[in-house]
């Protein structure tokens, strides 16, 4: 009868050890499901895509990026950049690199952003100059407003570190369009 006792109570704890760890396995494994999937459903992908051609220039850009919306006024993200520009017989460029973009929405219609950008620049020149490369990294901080309508945003954006003849853009200011879905 004290074997039957032993054996029932060993049973038994077993049983509760068993039990109790199934059921707090899948309580963690659901939990970590939850959270992945509600992780998942505050990020949104999107980027850039650029084209341009003209008499004997070629420029082709893509931009894909992603960001984690905290909340609906606040989002940050992570981009990328390639970009191949050529202009016949007098260079050609390959930058690549990537950005950590921030934004703010005070309303839902106005978005406001900064973003840091590091670009690795690869030129080529040709004849015309003397057939020589120039590589350098670029440095971009850009401010920037833009009017957004659900997931698209038309804006201005500004680099305060732009300096005249310096760099890859021409200029401070530059418009965009920001997609994500």
């Amino acid at each position: 009868m004290k074997k039957n006792k032993q054996f029932f109570l060993t049973f038994c704890l077993v049983f509760t050890f068993l039990i109790t760890n199934v059921f707090h396995s899948n309580a963690q494994e659901n939990e970590s499901i939850k959270s992945r999937s509600l992780f998942w459903e505050k990020v949104q992908f999107g980027g850039g895509l650029g084209l341009g051609f003209g008499n004997n220039y070629t420029n082709v850009t893509v931009a894909p990026s992603a960001i984690y919306n905290f909340n609906d006024y606040f989002s940050a993200g992570l981009g990328l950049q390639y970009s191949y520009v050529k202009q016949k017989n007098v260079y050609q460029s390959n930058l690549y690199g990537g950005s950590i973009l921030g934004l703010f929405n005070p309303i839902e219609q106005i978005q406001l952003s900064a973003e840091l950008e590091q670009l690795r620049v690869n030129t080529t020149f040709k004849e015309y100059y003397g057939n020589f490369t120039d590589n350098f990294w670029n440095t971009a901080l850009f401010l920037g407003a833009g009017y957004r309508s659900q997931n698209v945003t038309l804006g201005l954006r500004y680099n305060v570190l732009y300096k005249e003849n310096q760099g890859v853009y021409a200029n401070a200011f530059m418009p965009f369009i920001r997609v994500y879905f």
